[in-house]
């Protein structure tokens, strides 16, 4: 006697199903979010092996935010017609092949492609298994699965600098990704046997994959010419090609999304000025973060020589703050207005990276580093709840797919672009990160620019998010907010 699958929505949290369905999404995103916290760790380390400059640990992070800023959009709308539960499937076995890649790469160059591969999966399982959350639970359990998928996956991200400071300080780097590869088929095997497919029969017009190429190609060009000019300068010919490029495919991505029937990145959108608003403060503080965070556990593994747990473990209390007050934060901003949160929080955020200022080797990490990063995660709290709320309230409810995946696109593009662009600007280039004078003066000079833009981004919430949201309009999605805003869902 065979069970008819249940139809779309139907499935119950409660029942074994559905948790079988709340572990399979949150093991794959976790396995994500496990090894984006556990590769930073792991930078010095396979930066000595590989034979890597500053430049080269740049594109080891930035291969993977390439293809995941650029990619996520589309592999939303893919997973709506090919089905999610085959799109998420086909990101978590890409993702765990790629980490092999890693694994073995026996140089920088075979690395950084195998990077990149991994933020191809990355895009496909990471909107795939909020879609799959989102589609699958009957309406009324939907925000408390999405609830406890975030602090399962926040789980993983917390417990990242543990893992992979352990492997890392083994002598095996390489073990960070190949421990993706039994999750990996836990994964593929929870999902094949408990989640159903789902797709939007209603999808139509076609995939935009001349955006998302046009968006690719502007990335990488902006991205490989500011990283090379580290090294060239900016009168390279080859810099100058690569930005020149990299502009040009940006000004004809925004014509095709203009003119285009089905756009990944809808232009009208932006007309909102909170959502327009609260997108630009995503721009200035994820960027100044993703920056930080990226320089920070480096310099205190070769400056302070602190070993790779240690300096991973070093920024749990942000995550503990973040976990522990968010709800809070959220509430409040739901009273008073995301207007004032949104204003002060990265002004804390910009104390939290001047703080930072005082490491110095020697320094000790109750007096330098704690303070810092306790003030930065008290910055954070007030920030990225009321910022979700903020984007996913500024557009009417059909729209709220669409606006949350277009926040987690500029979320990672302005984290590429930062991890880039701060560190030539900071003057971190060559092997600088390993002589701890030079890269001392380099770091101070980078958590200044990260203040800065973090301090704009209170500013921008000040003069944009003036007006509250319409009550009717507030959505309550909660993520890991450190990883990204959430991808909610990927309807148009």
């Amino acid at each position: 006697m065979t069970t008819e699958p249940p139809a779309e929505g139907q499935i119950a949290l409660g029942t074994a199903r559905g948790r079988w369905v709340l572990a399979a999404t949150a093991l794959g995103s976790g396995m994500a979010f496990l090894d984006g916290t556990v590769v930073n760790v792991a930078l010095p380390a396979m930066g000595k092996d590989l034979n890597a400059d500053m430049a080269g640990l740049q594109w080891i992070v930035n291969g993977y935010m390439l293809m995941l800023a650029s990619l996520v959009l589309l592999s939303g709308s893919l997973g709506d017609r090919l089905g999610r539960r085959r799109t998420f499937v086909a990101g978590v076995i890409w993702f765990a092949a790629a980490s092999v890649v890693c694994a073995v790469a026996p140089n920088l160059q075979v690395m950084i492609a195998g990077r990149v591969l991994q933020g191809i999966g990355g895009a496909l399982l990471t909107p795939g298994s909020l879609a799959i959350l989102q589609t699958t639970f009957r309406h009324s359990d939907r925000g408390k699965a999405v609830g406890m998928w975030s602090g399962l996956t926040s789980v993983a991200a917390a417990v990242g600098p543990f893992v992979g400071g352990t492997l890392v300080d083994s002598g095996y780097w390489q073990l960070i990704f190949l421990i993706n590869a039994p999750l990996a088929l836990v994964t593929v095997v929870v999902t094949l046997r408990h989640v159903p497919e789902t797709r939007d029969e209603e999808a139509a017009g076609r995939l935009d994959f001349t955006g998302a190429i046009l968006a690719t190609v502007g990335l990488a060009g902006l991205t490989y010419g500011l990283i090379s000019a580290g090294d060239h300068g900016f009168g390279d010919p080859i810099v100058l090609t690569s930005l020149v490029i990299g502009v040009l495919a940006f000004v004809a991505f925004v014509e095709v999304e203009r003119r285009g029937s089905h756009p990944m990145l809808p232009p009208s959108i932006f007309a909102n000025l909170r959502f327009t608003g609260a997108n630009l403060v995503t721009v200035v503080v994820y960027g100044a973060l993703g920056t930080a965070t990226f320089l920070v556990v480096v310099y205190l593994q070769t400056a302070l020589h602190y070993s790779a747990l240690w300096a991973g473990a070093s920024l749990l209390p942000m995550t503990a703050l973040m976990l522990g007050l968010s709800g809070y934060a959220g509430g409040l901003s739901d009273r008073i207005g995301a207007r004032i949160p949104m204003t002060v929080g990265p002004v804390l955020m910009a104390g939290g990276f001047l703080l930072m200022l005082r490491i110095d080797t020697g320094s000790n990490y109750v007096t330098a580093v704690l303070p810092a990063v306790v003030l930065l995660g008290l910055g954070l709290v007030s920030t990225v709840a009321p910022l979700t709320a903020t984007v996913l309230s500024s557009v009417e409810d059909h729209h709220a797919g669409v606006a949350s995946g277009v926040n987690n696109a500029v979320a990672r593009s302005a984290q590429l672009m930062a991890v880039a662009a701060i560190p030539i600007a900071a003057g971190i280039t060559g092997d600088a990160y390993r002589n701890p004078a030079a890269f001392h003066n380099g770091f101070g000079n980078a958590l200044v620019i990260s203040a800065v833009l973090a301090a704009a981004g209170g500013a921008i919430a000040w003069f944009t998010l003036g007006e509250r949201a319409r009550p009717g309009l507030v959505h309550h999605h909660p993520h890991c907010a450190l990883e990204a805003p959430p991808y909610a869902d990927s309807k148009n």
